[in-house]
């Protein structure tokens, strides 16, 4: 089964999250729903980044690295191009 690193972004202040999902659509309309504690209040989300991966353990060092300084600087130009 494949999992996925996403990134989203509010549209009220451009605030970015990232996460691990195995369903990136279902996981965004969670998170446009109020489903998440920690995004409810800056609703609504748009998807910005995804990242496929084989297995869950790579899609977590992935995702723990864009939480990084360095990995919000490599995020950052990704998403300027």
């Amino acid at each position: 089964m494949p999992f996925f690193v996403y990134v989203i972004q509010s549209e009220v202040n451009g605030q970015l999250y990232k996460g691990l999902t195995s369903s990136v659509e279902k996981r965004l309309k969670e998170h446009n729903a109020g489903r998440s504690f920690s995004t409810k209040p800056y609703r609504p989300w748009r998807l910005v980044y995804v990242k496929e991966f084989d297995n869950r353990i790579s899609a977590r060092e992935y995702e723990k690295f864009l939480k990084t300084g360095v990995g919000r600087e490599y995020l950052k130009n990704i998403l300027e191009k």
